[in-house]
C-alpha cells in the first residue's frame, strides 16, 4: 500500500513525513483551499523533500498558461486533477508540461454505480493517466471534505491502479488493506487544524498502515 500526504504548508511536516517514509505528498495549487500554497511556498517545501518521494500539484481547473507557469517555477513530478477536468483536458494540459498525471473523481452513491465509475476511469486510462484517485463527493468542494464515500462502490476489475481518498485516519485505514486499490491520500484525518499537520497523527497514520515496518521508528514532533 502507498501513501499520500496531502495539503502540506509547512517545511517541517513535510520534514516529519518524509521520514515516517510517506511515498508522495501533495501541494495544494488552489486558492479558496486553507491548504493552498504559492509557488514560493511549494519552492520551499519542494527542496525539504529528499530524493524518491513524489511532489504531486493538486490544481482544480487550472488554466493551460498557469499551470506551465507554475511547472516553470515549481519542481513537481505529477498533476492531480482535481476539479471538472474532461479526459481530454487532462491530457492536453499535462502534455502542455509533460507531466505524468492522476485524475480525482467525486463519488456520489446516488449517482454512481461500480460499472458507472468503470466507465469514466476506462476514459481517463485512454486518454494516459497513471492512476484515478476516488474521494468522497460534495456540491460546493472540490475535496478535503473529511467525508468517506461508499467503498462497496469500488470497482473491482479498475483499468487504472485506485488511489482512495476521503475521511481516512489511523483509526480506519486498516480497513482499507483488502480493498481493490492501489494507494491511500489523507489530509485532515493527520491535521490538528486546516493546513497544519500533526507529527503524532501522521505516525499513527503509517504505523496502521505499515505495520511491519515500523518496530524502530522514532519520530519527534517538528511543530
Amino acid at each position: 500500500m502507498r501513501v499520500k500526504f496531502c495539503g502540506f504548508t509547512q517545511p517541517s511536516e513535510i520534514k516529519t513525513a518524509a521520514k515516517l517514509g510517506v511515498d508522495a505528498v501533495g501541494l495544494v495549487f488552489y486558492p479558496p483551499s486553507p491548504r493552498a500554497v504559492t509557488s514560493e511556498q511549494a519552492q520551499l517545501l519542494s527542496a525539504s523533500l529528499p530524493a524518491f518521494i513524489s511532489v504531486v500539484a493538486l490544481v482544480v481547473n487550472m488554466p493551460e498558461d498557469e499551470l506551465i507557469k507554475l511547472a516553470n517555477s515549481v519542481p513537481f513530478d505529477i498533476i492531480q486533477f482535481h476539479g471538472d477536468e474532461t479526459p481530454l483536458q487532462c491530457q492536453k494540459l499535462a502534455g502542455a508540461v509533460n507531466k505524468r498525471w492522476i485524475k480525482a473523481l467525486r463519488i456520489n452513491a446516488e449517482q454512481h454505480s461500480a460499472a458507472s465509475i468503470n466507465a469514466q476511469i476506462n476514459e481517463f486510462a485512454a486518454a494516459g493517466a497513471s492512476s484515478i484517485l476516488l474521494d468522497a463527493y460534495h456540491p460546493d468542494k472540490y475535496g478535503g471534505t473529511g467525508a468517506r464515500f461508499d467503498w462497496r462502490l469500488l470497482p473491482k476489475d479498475s483499468s487504472l491502479p485506485i488511489i482512495l481518498a476521503g475521511g481516512l485516519d489511523a483509526d480506519n485505514v486498516a480497513a482499507t488493506l483488502d480493498l481493490p486499490i492501489y494507494a491511500v491520500d489523507v489530509s485532515g484525518g493527520i491535521e490538528i487544524d486546516k493546513g497544519k499537520k500533526d507529527a503524532a497523527k501522521m505516525r499513527a497514520f503509517m504505523k496502521a498502515v505499515k505495520r511491519d515496518r515500523w518496530q524502530s521508528v522514532t519520530v519527534t514532533d517538528a511543530s
